[in-house]
């Protein structure tokens, strides 16, 4: 099984690195982003990435001093505790044995605007860009989902083994970065709803720690069968068989 999440905005830059790392496989393409994107002012990066300008102050210097994470300076982060949102306080890596650490990082794969993908023993330097941003390095392309999208995808197909599952824990943004419909292995999308005012609906900041607390969860529980996961009980969750079909399962409150 394979486990799909997005990164957070926000990154924790206080940490120590564990001993065992390694490094993003498209290290070459983040640095061609980075070279493009360096020469960028902090009003260009406002008006792209719809940004404050603290924030937007902030990464121009973050890009600007920018290395590949194989050169080893203090500003490497290891991305299992680089993270901070909410999606990461439900995983919380922090809590996990070396066992599950190591089960996480085999499982793991963490979309990003900047790397592409990420396993959670990858070693990076802070960033913030979202797949969303309409920039690429490369001039006949428009966006990042189209400069990741094939890259992605093969990195992904080459990781699944036949019949095994990807449980899709990313948010909608990230994940249309993937062309589904070229991998030949079951795809599973849980979708958390809260039950307010007599309907169910998303709660973002409910379901982000809900897809950090499944994650976990997968983790800590080795499945015999996928479909076990419908038992999932979590912070309240049942699975809801009205509401879910074949690939896309709800979870409810």
């Amino acid at each position: 099984m394979k486990i799909l999440l997005s990164p957070a905005k926000s990154i924790n830059e206080n940490q120590q690195i564990k001993d065992i790392h390694s490094f993003p496989v498209f290290k070459k393409e983040a640095k061609d982003i980075v070279k493009k994107i360096k020469h960028l002012t902090s009003n260009d990066l406002q008006e792209l990435m719809h940004i404050s300008k603290d924030l937007a102050d902030l990464n121009v210097k973050r890009f600007k001093d920018w290395k590949s994470a194989e050169v080893d300076t203090d500003r490497r982060l290891q991305v299992a505790f680089a993270f901070s949102g909410e999606v990461y306080r439900g995983l919380d890596f922090t809590t996990f044995n070396e066992n599950e650490l190591f089960l996480a990082n085999e499982k793991i794969r963490i979309l990003s605007g900047l790397y592409g993908i990420l396993k959670p023993f990858d070693l990076i330097y802070p960033y913030r860009l979202e797949m969303g941003t309409s920039f690429s390095p490369k001039e006949e392309q428009k966006n990042l989902y189209e400069f990741w999208g094939a890259k992605v995808t093969i990195a992904l197909q080459k990781e699944l083994s036949k019949n095994e599952v990807l449980v899709n824990l990313a948010s909608n943004e990230y994940a249309k970065v993937i062309q589904f419909e070229k991998l030949k292995n079951r795809v599973i999308t849980p979708v958390f709803k809260e039950f307010k005012n007599g309907r169910f609906s998303i709660v973002m900041m409910y379901a982000k720690h809900a897809r950090g607390a499944m994650a976990r969860y997968l983790i800590q529980n080795e499945l015999d069968s996928i479909e076990e996961l419908q038992l999932y009980a979590i912070d309240g969750y049942s699975f809801d068989m009205n509401q879910s079909n074949e690939n896309e399962w709800v979870f409810v409150r």
